[in-house]
């Protein structure tokens, strides 16, 4: 795939058409699979449609399969950390043009119930608070799914230790739950809030959001709650535990620190994993360095070229690593705080 190429349908066609052409394209065996997620209504509609298709164009095949990658990526990523961290991807892969296309057409299909959350993260913090321990855990994890780590991870300090780790797993759990029953669920949340005001959202939940929910708790609480979950489940702990790190959290880590961190880094790791990191991080490590090392190093980077995002990733999971080791060793100190103004 190439970033910012889109392929061109030979003419409009309806979402039910594109459904019936894609389930061809993948064969039977993919398609029969794809069949037992939709309603008996939905089967007969996109069965109908596939008997009145006589044939497909490359033209319109490339289209329809490029359109369908496009959207498993923007979907993928939505659910790994949010629409932000998508909108940042998306660009990466494909270009502001497209990348904006997708998210508006995302947004459009995770249903409008979703906005009615929007007034969570500009809601009081005491009454946030008030309202959330009345809810059911399920419904409190979908409201912190709906606000940055720092909100987050203060109202689950707030609520009773019992409730932590059943809240935090739920939440994590999010992504698994049909689009169905967390659009009723946000729709009777989203009436209860009408009055609170308006503002935007960030995240929907799943890992991730989890994980970096956590980086803001003492590491007390972080280790209670996932000593908690554990016990239900040792798989979700050690993927939330991978993901409690994020590389721009660098960011937070003085000087001093980071020297500690760089002479134990391969400078190709490094490289590799400062393509992808913003301007304000890359300053961050350059300030640590020589005129000339800083020089080499965007020289190094230039160099690079287009690369795979997953590339990217992979070099900062290990520097990631290293820190943690280091952190072992308390060589140094990663500590997430709570953001002041939502200390409830």
């Amino acid at each position: 795939m190439i970033a910012n190429a889109v392929a061109k349908f030979t003419e409009p066609m309806s979402g039910l058409r594109k459904a019936a052409m894609l389930m061809i394209l993948l064969g039977d065996k993919v398609s029969a699979e794809l069949l037992k997620q939709l309603s008996d209504d939905e089967v007969q509609l996109v069965a109908r449609e596939v008997a009145r298709l006589e044939s497909i164009s490359s033209e319109d095949a490339e289209a329809l399969l490029e359109e369908f990658y496009q959207m498993h990526m923007a979907h993928d990523f939505v659910i790994r950390g949010g629409l932000d961290y998508a909108k940042k991807m998306l660009v990466s892969a494909f270009g502001p043009e497209v990348a904006k296309k997708l998210i508006d057409r995302l947004s459009k299909a995770l249903g409008g119930d979703y906005a009615n959350l929007d007034i969570l993260q500009k809601a009081d913090p005491q009454q946030l608070a008030k309202f959330i321990h009345n809810e059911h855990p399920q419904t409190i994890a979908l409201v912190l799914s709906h606000l940055n780590a720092s909100q987050a991870a203060a109202l689950l300090v707030s609520l009773p230790p019992e409730m932590r780790s059943d809240v935090a797993l739920r939440m994590a759990n999010l992504d698994q739950i049909s689009p169905e029953i967390v659009n009723k669920i946000a729709s009777v949340i989203g009436q209860k809030l009408q009055a609170i005001g308006e503002f935007s959202r960030e995240s929907y939940g799943g890992v991730r959001a989890v994980s970096e929910m956590f980086n803001r708790l003492d590491s007390g609480t972080s280790k209670e709650i996932l000593d908690n979950i554990e016990h239900q489940n040792q798989s979700l702990v050690e993927t939330i535990r991978h993901l409690m790190f994020v590389f721009e959290d660098l960011l937070l880590i003085d000087v001093n620190q980071l020297k500690e961190i760089l002479a134990r880094i391969d400078r190709k790791s490094l490289t590799l994993a400062l393509k992808g990191t913003s301007d304000a991080l890359k300053d961050h490590f350059f300030s640590t360095m020589s005129a000339r090392a800083v020089d080499m190093m965007k020289e190094d980077i230039e160099a690079l070229g287009p690369v795979k995002i997953k590339e990217v990733e992979a070099s900062q999971q290990q520097i990631i690593a290293i820190i943690r080791q280091l952190e072992a060793e308390g060589v140094i100190t990663m500590k997430g705080t709570v953001g002041e103004q939502y200390v409830v």
